[in-house]
């Protein structure tokens, strides 16, 4: 979603021969070439940057977990460049356009050194738009779809012989359930787990059902095993990852095939048929939640359409569920969520709100909004506008509608709000949020909150940051402390612990305060 900016790291490989007969037919080279061989002793370095979304992150977790099966390490040098890349965004698209043109230079360099540079691009950007990456000034080496990943490899040796080599064919079943992502923040305390890709919702505007395909969900005995490696190894927040997580459904178990479809929240509907068989998104964050009472649990990006009751219960109950949901509205206006293919009208949405915070108190929100979709008037706008305001979210991520190819909008819509109008309306947009944010965050002055420690804050040395239930950001004092578990000795709060922060003031995006003592998440909430 771009909501991330590039992260980057390195590996090196000692390269192998590649037996012909262990390619798989539905991942080839661009073109034919015959078995690629290589003296033991070469050296290949490979450094991978991330761009895009938190899906991003993970599948970088995943594509470096294959390379290091293969018997990668890490480096500082790189012989192979790949960028993990986003195409939701024109945006997205161009920060990859305008890297490889930085790259174009650091390639030339290295013909002239004998040293050859090979670049490869990895994700939705190759999915969509493989023939021009390859093709445009024969920059691209290598380029892999998100489930081309396993291939990658292969795909790698092709390269290294001196041909282009792709693979870009989307799957409906591959879900890397028996690959083990590989954290690249060593000893970091928060982990993306991925429960499902893809999605069905085709919404009008977004190109993710064409470079994610269809959803397939992760057999659940996978999920909670990967939850229960990263407790561990003293992981304090998992956040569960999907396009469309709470239509999480696992397939795996025969006894659950034939069980009844879920009802959708009150006023939605969907463009496609209700989908009956297995087990769903509030049993797995039932189980998930039993694995390490110390741990929290997020989940993100859900569709508003799919919060049936017993996912809010779950929620309010559980003490490590985050009492934080996020609900992407897109537009306020129920004419343009109709163009949108959204499934609810303005009214529905705000009914879903009302249910939501009935049913969590003191639930924390967050939402995704389109400026200047295509046919939005100013009307339109201004009741997005009076959505924000109704609303009062916590954090939001806001951007000015881009057209992408292949979507439906594309094919039966027109891009007509001019690119000024775009822009002066995602200001005001952002005006409004920021708003109505520091507003609702000014509630929360004079409370004690509970934040898990991230680690020192960007601005300062002499203080340290960390997030509440609700996401925000908190800073505090790095200071002695009481722990709140009777120790006598004063202590320092470290990365991974959970601290008392009360509250003295707040902005749109920042809560600061005072720390209070140490403490565990299940003495806090026994405390309250």
């Amino acid at each position: 979603s771009g909501k991330r900016g590039p992260v980057a790291f390195a590996v090196v490989c000692r390269a192998s021969a590649v037996p012909a007969s262990r390619e798989k037919p539905s991942a080839r080279p661009l073109r034919d070439s015959p078995a690629v061989l290589y003296h033991p002793c070469v050296f290949i370095a490979v450094y991978l940057e991330t761009y895009g979304c938190q899906m991003n992150v993970n599948d970088t977790e995943i594509a470096w977990a294959i390379l290091q099966k293969s018997g990668y390490t890490r480096t500082k040098e790189a012989d192979v460049i790949l960028l993990v890349t986003c195409s939701v965004r024109d945006k997205a698209e161009q920060a990859i356009w305008n890297r490889l043109q930085h790259l174009k230079a650091l390639k030339a360099r290295r013909r002239q050194a004998c040293l050859p540079l090979r670049i490869g691009i990895l994700g939705c950007m190759a999915e969509r738009l493989k023939e021009e990456i390859l093709h445009r000034e024969k920059l691209v080496d290598i380029v892999a779809g998100p489930d081309a990943y396993r291939d990658l490899p292969r795909l790698l040796a092709v390269a290294q012989s001196g041909q282009q080599a792709a693979n870009v064919l989307l799957s409906l079943d591959e879900t890397y359930a028996d690959i083990l992502p590989v954290q690249t923040s060593a000893g970091g305390k928060t982990a993306f787990v991925s429960i499902m890709r893809g999605c069905d919702n085709m919404c009008s505007y977004c190109i993710v059902p064409f470079t994610r395909g269809r959803e397939r969900s992760r057999p659940i005995a996978s999920i909670l095993q990967e939850v229960k490696i990263l407790s561990d190894q003293g992981v304090k927040e998992v956040t569960l990852l999907g396009q469309n997580v709470n239509s999480f459904r696992d397939m795996s178990e025969v006894q659950f095939q034939s069980a009844a479809a879920p009802v959708l929240s009150r006023g939605f509907s969907t463009v496609y048929k209700a989908k009956p068989g297995g087990l769903r998104f509030a049993h797995l964050l039932d189980q998930v939640s039993r694995i390490d009472p110390e741990m929290r649990i997020r989940f993100t990006s859900p569709h508003p359409k799919d919060f049936p009751d017993e996912v809010l219960q779950l929620i309010q109950e559980r003490h490590n569920i985050c009492k934080q949901l996020h609900l992407p509205a897109q537009s306020g206006s129920t004419r343009v969520l109709e163009a949108m293919r959204r499934g609810y009208t303005r009214e529905a949405y705000l009914e879903l709100v009302q249910h939501v915070r009935n049913s969590i108190p003191g639930v924390s929100l967050s939402s995704d909004f389109i400026a200047g979709f295509c046919g939005e008037t100013e009307e339109d706008h201004q009741q997005t506008v009076s959505l924000l305001r109704e609303v009062r979210y916590n954090v939001g991520f806001l951007f000015a509608y881009s057209m992408r190819q292949k979507t439906r909008a594309y094919h039966r819509l027109q891009d007509d709000v001019p690119a000024d109008v775009k822009r002066r309306r995602l200001e005001e947009l952002i005006t409004v949020f920021r708003e109505e944010a520091a507003r609702a965050n000014e509630a929360m002055v004079g409370q004690s909150q509970l934040v898990l420690v991230e680690g020192p804050s960007k601005r300062s040395a002499s203080e340290l940051c960390g997030r509440n239930d609700g996401n925000i950001k908190v800073i505090f004092p790095d200071a002695d402390t009481e722990d709140a578990g009777g120790c006598k000795a004063l202590v320092r709060a470290q990365p991974g612990d959970y601290v008392l922060v009360k509250v003295t003031s707040a902005s749109s995006q920042t809560l600061k305060g005072i720390l209070l003592c140490r403490t565990t998440l299940s003495r806090s909430a026994a405390c309250h």
